[in-house]
C-alpha cells in the first residue's frame, strides 16, 4: 500500500469548519495522516460532534509534576516571584529520564483533553550545576521522545536565557542550567532542526527581555529573522517586569520589543498581560499571536489581558496551559471569558456582535492562533491538512438535545464531565473511548519518577 492510499473513511454527523458546523460531512485519511478527497469507500460513522484538535501554544512540561506544591502561603505576600523560587528548587531535581516520564504523562493528559499539538517552551538545558550533559541536546531529546511515545505533535522551542535581569546580572546558581551564549544556542538549534519531520517543528524561544542583554539583541534578531519557523517570547506578564523595563530601557516591554524587532506573524508574545491601548492595537496590527494562558495567569496572580479591545482590533490569539495546573482547552477558554466578566461585570464579553456565540468565537480564534504559533498545518479539517481531530461523547448528558447553535457553548460552558471521547493525531487514533493507547505504562513510569523526585 502506498503512503497516499486511504486508510480511514469517515462520515461526521457534525463537523466543525472555519465557518461553523456542517452536517453529514464525509472525508478520508490517507497513509500520510492527511485529509484527502473522498474515495467512495463505505465510511465509518462518527455520530457526534467532530472538531479539529486544539494546539497548546505554551508549555513548560516539567512544571506538571509540581502542580499543587506551591499553594501554601509564605511568610509574606506571595506572588509570581515567590512561586518562581519554588519552581527553581523543583527544577534542580529534573534529569532527562525524569523529564521524559513527566512530559509523556503530561502529553497523554493533553491528548485526552483534546490538545493534539504542543509548543514546548524549553529551558532546562543543562545539568543542575550548569555544566552540559555528555549529549548537549539530552533534555530536548527527552521531550521529543515523550511526544513521540504519547503521539502528540510537537513544536520544540529551545529557550535562549542569558542574564538574570534587565540590569544584565549573571545567572544565579539555580538559573545556570538554563543558560547559553548566542553561538552555543544557535548550534543547539541547528542540531535539533536536523530532526524535524511531519510531527516535529523546531522554533526559537527568547525567554524574556530581562533574560537577553541589549548587547546581544541585535545580532540575535538579525540571525533569527533570516530563518524560518516561529519565535516565542514571554513578555509583560508581571507589573514588576514592566517597571524594571521602564527603569532600565526607558520603555515598556512590548513597546521596546516593537522598536527593536520586526515583529510579525512568526512571533508569539506569551502572556502580554499588561498592555496600554496603543500596545494592544500595535500587537493586533502586527499579526503576531497573543499567547494567553488564563489558568496559569490566574494561579500566579498575573492579571487580565485586554481581550475585548484586542478582539475589536482583529488581533490573533491562542491558548496554552503553561504551568499545567489545569490541562484543558475548555478551562482555558472558559476562564479567558470569565476573567473578562469579573473585570467588566458584563456577560458574553468575547462575543463582539449581536447573536455571536462566545464558545464559537473563542474556539475559532484559538484554533487559528494556535496553528500559527505552532507552525504546523493544523486547525482545520479539509483536504491536504493533517488528520488531527477529536470526537465528542454524544452519549454525555451535557450534549443531550443540543443542536448546531448551542453545541460549542455547551462544550465549553455546560460542566466538567470529560466530553472528548476519541482523538486522532496524524491519522492515528491515540485516544479511544476516553483512554490513551499507552496510558497504563506511561502512568506507571510517571509514578516512579515522582517517587524519586519527592524521596
Amino acid at each position: 500500500m502506498s503512503n497516499t492510499a486511504v486508510i480511514h473513511t469517515f462520515k461526521a454527523r457534525h463537523l466543525w469548519q472555519e465557518n461553523g458546523w456542517q452536517g453529514d460531512v464525509s472525508f478520508d485519511v490517507d497513509g500520510r495522516g492527511r485529509i484527502t478527497k473522498r474515495s467512495g469507500a463505505s465510511p465509518q460513522s462518527l455520530d457526534s460532534w467532530v472538531l479539529p484538535g486544539m494546539p497548546n501554544l505554551h508549555s513548560h512540561a516539567f512544571q506538571r509534576a509540581m502542580a499543587g506544591l506551591a499553594e501554601r502561603r509564605g511568610p509574606g505576600d506571595d506572588s509570581f516571584w515567590t512561586w518562581r523560587e519554588t519552581m527553581y528548587s523543583f527544577a534542580a531535581r529534573i534529569d532527562p529520564d525524569t523529564l521524559q516520564a513527566i512530559a509523556a504523562q503530561l502529553y497523554v493528559e493533553m491528548l485526552k483533553a483534546g490538545y493534539t499539538q504542543v509548543c514546548e517552551f524549553h529551558y532546562l538545558h543543562h545539568q543542575p550545576d550548569g555544566s552540559p550533559y555528555a549529549q548537549p541536546e539530552a533534555m530536548s531529546l527527552a521531550l521529543i521522545e515523550a511526544a513521540r511515545e504519547a503521539g502528540i505533535a510537537l513544536t520544540l522551542l529551545p529557550v535562549l536565557y542569558m542574564s538574570g535581569g534587565f540590569d544584565g546580572r549573571p545567572l544565579s546558581a539555580r538559573q545556570r542550567r538554563f543558560g547559553h551564549d548566542v553561538d552555543r544556542y544557535l548550534h543547539l538549534l541547528a542540531n535539533l532542526r536536523k530532526l524535524e519531520n511531519d510531527q516535529l517543528r523546531v522554533g526559537v524561544a527568547l525567554h524574556s527581555l530581562r533574560a537577553i542583554p541589549e548587547s546581544a539583541w541585535r545580532s540575535l534578531i538579525d540571525h533569527v529573522s533570516l530563518k524560518t519557523g516561529p519565535i516565542h517570547i514571554h513578555i509583560a506578564e508581571q507589573i514588576g517586569e514592566v517597571q524594571d523595563c521602564l527603569a532600565t530601557r526607558g520603555a515598556r516591554p512590548v513597546e521596546w520589543l516593537f522598536d527593536h524587532a520586526p515583529v510579525d506573524k512568526r512571533w508569539c508574545l506569551v502572556h502580554a498581560t499588561h498592555l496600554t491601548e496603543a500596545e494592544t492595537a500595535q500587537l493586533a496590527r502586527s499579526g503576531a499571536v497573543a499567547g494567553l494562558c488564563p489558568t496559569t495567569e490566574a494561579n500566579l496572580g498575573d492579571g487580565l489581558f485586554p481581550l475585548a479591545h484586542y478582539l475589536d482590533a482583529n488581533g490573533v490569539l491562542g491558548i496554552g496551559s503553561d504551568s499545567h495546573i489545569s490541562i484543558s482547552p475548555v478551562e482555558e477558554l472558559r476562564w479567558l471569558e470569565y476573567g473578562q466578566r469579573l473585570s467588566t461585570r458584563h456577560r458574553n464579553v468575547s462575543a463582539r456582535h449581536a447573536s455571536d456565540s462566545v464558545g464559537e468565537t473563542l474556539w475559532r480564534a484559538a484554533l487559528k492562533g494556535g496553528a500559527q504559533a505552532a507552525d504546523l498545518p493544523i486547525g482545520v479539517i479539509t483536504d491536504g491538512q493533517r488528520a488531527d481531530f477529536m470526537v465528542l461523547d454524544s452519549d454525555s448528558p451535557l450534549l443531550a438535545a443540543r443542536h448546531e447553535r448551542s453545541a460549542m457553548d455547551s462544550f465549553l460552558f455546560a460542566g466538567n464531565m470529560p466530553l472528548v471521547r476519541h482523538v486522532m493525531v496524524g491519522g492515528q487514533w491515540v485516544v479511544r473511548d476516553h483512554h490513551h493507547r499507552d496510558e497504563v505504562s506511561i502512568v506507571a513510569r510517571y509514578r516512579a519518577a515522582m517517587q524519586r523526585l519527592t524521596a
